[in-house]
């Protein structure tokens, strides 16, 4: 059995959570580079260019690419072999989003109750935390700063098995277009499909986190997710809305068994601001 003290995942989670807020995947930059030359608007170019510059200017000034710095999501999968001692995990992860809103200038966007007084928590927790316990001696967690804008504009249907194939197609191309420049493209855009209605929402966050361009091991889902976002980029939406052929910078689709009276579709929109990260410990 393999010990982990809490103070380490304190030091290695608030780190992760400061460097995603400051710098966005290199695998989005390069996206967005190789986009710069395909997209058809002047425009859109530009819009591409500043894209950029922004990344560039957080990631050297250390500060958060965009003022809304999220719903802290985290998925965590825990070794079977591992022990954490002087805490919870749970404890540590939260213990560490406070220590990086306060020492990271992070503006705090939670809300602790959602509908009567709506106080801000002023520390970014609690944080949005999965669990998942697997084979090793290892902790893996993997953190997403989750913007309002474009969160507000996922949505999630329970669709008929009639509906089929091409049902679910209709589905995701008509969120991406109702996310319009509500969502500040160009997006990653997450599926979920299959499983119940709660956990079709929890894959289609979880798909987000997959590499731009690493598509699904299933040839038929991998085929999908390619159709999809040609399908997307012919929507017109274009960068942050302004028109344009890069709307959608990857589909990425996750798919779960499910009962056979159902068909749940959830689709989490990820802005062009596509902050994660992934640790082990």
């Amino acid at each position: 059995m393999r010990e982990i003290d809490y103070t380490e995942i304190v030091k290695a989670v608030k780190e992760m959570v400061m460097d995603t807020e400051y710098r966005l995947p290199e695998d989005f930059i390069q996206a967005v580079r190789s986009s710069i030359d395909e997209e058809a608007s002047s425009l859109g170019k530009e819009i591409l260019q500043e894209i950029l510059l922004n990344a560039e200017v957080a990631q050297r000034e250390q500060v958060a690419y965009c003022q809304d710095t999220g719903y802290p999501v985290f998925f965590v999968e825990i070794g079977q072999d591992v022990r954490i001692v002087g805490g919870s995990i749970k404890e540590a992860i939260n213990h560490a989003v406070r220590q990086a809103t306060k020492e990271g200038y992070l503006r705090a966007s939670l809300s602790y109750d959602p509908i009567f007084e709506r106080k801000n928590t002023r520390d970014n927790t609690p944080a949005l935390i999965y669990f998942d316990v697997v084979e090793g001696d290892k902790i893996r967690i993997k953190f997403a700063a989750k913007g309002g804008g474009s969160e507000n504009q996922s949505k999630q249907a329970m669709l008929k098995p009639a509906d089929g194939l091409e049902g679910v197609k209709r589905f995701i191309l008509q969120c991406i277009a109702n996310a319009g420049p509500n969502a500040c493209p160009p997006f990653t855009v997450g599926v979920g499909i299959g499983g119940t209605f709660d956990y079709s929402a929890v894959l289609a966050k979880k798909a987000l986190f997959r590499h731009i361009g690493e598509r699904h091991p299933d040839p038929r889902i991998a085929a999908l997710e390619e159709e999809l976002l040609n399908l997307a980029n012919q929507l017109g939406v274009g960068p942050l809305g302004f028109g344009g052929t890069t709307t959608a910078i990857d589909v990425k689709i996750e798919i779960a068994p499910c009962h056979i009276a159902s068909l749940p579709v959830a689709v989490n929109i990820q802005c062009h601001a596509a902050r994660h990260k992934e640790i082990e410990i």
